[in-house]
């Protein structure tokens, strides 16, 4: 848009003109202390040009925040997410893993949550139009070695799994090309891998996931009651570092977390699918709750526990800004993760 449009003073207009400047667009490419060497105007008066260019090409219009979360075709990144690989759980998170931030996912042991993490980086080679971000993913192991049998499997299985993505666009992916895999045993190269590492492939275009499998290990290993604080500025700095990462590269986070278990107390969201008698709480605590944008809790009851004709396994979302707190079913099969339809519910 012209210059001439803008209803300044003339002197002001005269030393736009003089700095060449014709445009409201090159006008918000310079900062205010570059468009005072250029102009040769006062501070004010510069500041007075940047707000009457930016109220005219915003217009008049008031948006609210809903407004521009309903405007999916001006705002596409700020909807876009991760498929999990599975349309029943993509629903549960309303499209899949956010982009920007990280997201916890917490449980007990054989709840399926390496699972869920292996058909991600799956996931996320696939084209956008099915759901991913067409780059790899960076696997760091803290506890376990990497399972690469069982993702060979995972792999072999993508065709029945993926009953969405043609076959021809399947055999293309060379799956097992795109996954980075790192072993780390403690804070200080946990902290150095995310730092130096992995900001190398996320800048390269070569990785969009990054999966930390598990968090919680190398800081219950090293640091015990009395040295809580230290570890909350361990956690806080692992948590700025990998929200830094991701709002930059636009590349989802997982954090696979442990759980303590307090037996004898009731669960605090009753009605939930798959609710125990015990209270089971993620690790690290508070100052670890504070560094997520995302909180999934998944949960493997009994077979004589879980309810008639139901899987045993339960997906359910504890908090995130904008899913309200719900759960669903889900199985493990060779084939992946899969939710249960029909089983999704939300509860208070």
């Amino acid at each position: 848009m012209d210059l001439s449009q803008l209803d300044l003073n003339p002197r002001i207009m005269s030393a736009m003109k003089k700095a060449r400047l014709k445009s409201m667009q090159e006008v918000l490419h310079f900062s205010g202390p570059d468009l005072q060497r250029l102009t040769g105007l006062s501070a004010p008066d510069v500041q007075l040009v940047l707000r009457t260019v930016s109220s005219h090409l915003r217009g008049s219009s008031v948006f609210t925040a809903l407004d521009l979360h309903l405007q999916k075709e001006r705002f596409p990144e700020q909807h876009q997410r991760l498929s999990l690989g599975c349309p029943v759980l993509d629903a549960l998170l309303r499209g899949g893993l956010p982009l920007d931030g990280i997201t916890e996912l917490a449980g007990r042991s054989s709840a399926g949550k390496t699972q869920l993490a292996l058909q991600l980086c799956l996931a996320v080679q696939f084209p956008r139009w099915l759901g991913g971000l067409e780059a790899g993913a960076v696997y760091i192991c803290t506890e376990d070695v990497f399972p690469d049998k069982r993702l060979q499997q995972l792999m072999a299985q993508q065709l029945r799994l993926r009953t969405d993505a043609p076959g021809g666009v399947i055999e293309k992916i060379r799956f097992g090309d795109h996954i980075f895999i790192e072993h780390v045993a403690s804070v200080d190269t946990l902290l150095e891998c995310v730092r130096t590492k992995v900001p190398v492939l996320l800048s390269r275009g070569l990785a969009r996931l990054v999966v930390i499998d598990s968090v919680a290990a190398p800081f219950r290993c090293e640091f015990d009651g009395p040295a809580s604080v230290p570890r909350a500025r361990a956690l806080q700095a692992l948590g700025a570092t990998l929200r830094r990462l991701s709002g930059a590269f636009r590349s989802p986070v997982l954090c696979i977390n442990q759980v303590t278990e307090a037996v004898g107390e009731q669960d605090t969201g009753p009605g939930w699918p798959g609710a125990l008698e015990e209270s089971f709480t993620p690790a690290l605590g508070i100052a670890w709750s504070n560094q997520l944008l995302v909180r999934l809790m998944a949960n493997r009851r009994r077979p004589e526990e879980a309810p008639l004709g139901l899987p045993t396994r339960t997906l359910r979302v504890v908090f995130a800004p904008h899913l309200p707190p719900s759960s669903c079913y889900y199985t493990v099969s060779a084939e992946g993760v899969r939710g249960a339809p029909g089983t999704q519910s939300c509860w208070s």
